[in-house]
């Protein structure tokens, strides 16, 4: 039973077996030096201390070695990417062969759609979540028009319940029972940006192939957060950035998975370079595109190595602390938080996150009533880093690699004293 003291808290960091990790992170301080409240993993993750280390290897070896650093040095640039598969497939649930990191996420995201979505005269919609990241949104009305078609007509928006603020899934259903023959394509984000729900992605999956549609997720606050298991979902493909819960570096590469049952379909259109090419004879330089199998035949370009030195780093801390043990304890840790906003028993706070754990991630967003945002400058006065989305929402995500109990505490108690003032 959560208890709602610092003595509690503290006492829940010293029995924590990953409690160490943070040591592995740097903290942001104040102008004295203090440590910062930071519970913005959802939008920048912290860095870990490894991070310069791995990339400091790089320079050297590019200052030592130049171009025969793609072979010779401490870690090829060549195969660079090869480096990074098996950890990343691990954090979505996915086999290596069907994951790949390249490009940025709505990169990969129009990459994708060049596959999937291949409209007909009569089936060409496209389906998202109403209030879904406007990337995405960007992404998917300009592919509909790209292909000669008005988004006002063939964008469907999976929209809450009048006075509700969460998608239901009977409803989705009931969108593919009205028009499910005119769908090319379920495109949906698996954790949302604004509520922090999560979506149950096996049964959005089946829902779209049962009305032979397409389906791809953009895991961008679902990656390093929930377990997307996204072979077993028998997704079409899911596309997701690194520098938020992955905590790769602002802007960093993203991540594309392409399930195995596609990975040698050459019927697939696709935009195509040269790293997608067969490894054997890429350097050919004279042969006709021949894909690799599975997510690399997708790529386009050698990538940069700085930025996947760092994301290496990350899902080096990653492995190590064993993602299992990390959601679990985003569960708690979240759970405590949750708990003490409760505790609060303040009507001008409302969480529209769901309560269920299994629709959520480690994000809580705090709706709260007559606010602005000069509310959210006093807590960042106060000490702590969240971020706050229009019109009244403050977005808090205690992330499990860096963050404690005691982080939460303290923020429960600054949001108590800016609310009181």
């Amino acid at each position: 039973m959560f208890q709602n003291s610092l003595e509690y808290a503290k006492k829940q960091d010293a029995e924590d077996a990953l409690a160490a990790f943070r040591n592995k992170f740097h903290i942001p301080k104040d102008a004295s030096g203090k440590e910062l409240i930071y519970l913005c993993g959802n939008s920048l993750g912290l860095q870990p201390k490894i991070t310069s280390e791995y990339i400091r290897e790089e320079l050297t070896d590019w200052a030592n070695l130049g171009v025969e650093g793609h072979v010779e040095g401490k870690h090829p640039w060549l195969p660079y990417h090869e480096f990074l598969t098996e950890n990343m497939a691990k954090i979505v649930g996915a086999k290596p062969s069907e994951v790949v990191v390249m490009n940025t996420l709505t990169t990969n995201l129009h990459l994708m759609m060049v596959s999937f979505y291949q409209p007909t005269k009569t089936k060409y919609k496209i389906v998202v979540e109403s209030d879904a990241f406007p990337s995405d949104k960007y992404a998917v009305e300009s592919q509909l028009k790209f292909h000669g078609f008005d988004p006002k007509d063939g964008l469907i928006l999976w929209k809450p319940r009048k006075g509700e603020v969460l998608c239901r899934f009977e409803d989705l259903e009931e969108i593919m029972k009205t028009h499910g023959s005119e769908i090319a394509l379920l495109m949906i984000g698996s954790t949302n940006y604004y509520t922090g729900q999560s979506f149950p992605l096996k049964k959005i999956t089946e829902l779209g192939h049962k009305y032979n549609c397409k389906v791809g997720f953009d895991l961008a606050h679902g990656a390093g957060n929930i377990q997307p298991n996204l072979h077993e979902t028998g997704a079409d493909f899911a596309v997701w950035c690194t520098y938020k819960y992955l905590n790769s570096g602002p802007g960093s590469l993203g991540g594309c998975f392409v399930h195995e049952r596609h990975a040698n379909n050459e019927q697939l259109n696709r935009f195509a370079g040269w790293w997608g090419h067969n490894k054997k004879t890429r350097f050919n330089m004279r042969q006709d595109f021949d894909a690799l199998p599975g997510a690399e035949g997708w790529q386009l370009s050698n990538p940069p190595i700085l930025s996947m030195a760092a994301i290496r780093a990350s899902l080096d801390t990653f492995a190590e602390a064993g993602f299992e043990n990390l959601r679990k304890k985003s569960i708690k840790l979240t759970g405590y938080l949750e708990f003490l906003l409760d505790e609060m028993k303040n009507d001008a706070i409302n969480v529209i996150t769901p309560r269920n754990p299994e629709e959520r991630g480690c994000q809580l967003s705090i709706q709260v009533k007559n606010a602005d945002k000069s509310l959210h400058t006093k807590l960042t006065e106060a000490g702590v880093i969240s971020d706050w989305r229009e019109p009244d929402v403050i977005r808090v995500a205690p992330a499990p690699l860096y963050n404690n109990f005691e982080d939460v505490f303290r923020f429960s108690e600054k949001l108590k004293d800016v609310l009181k003032n």
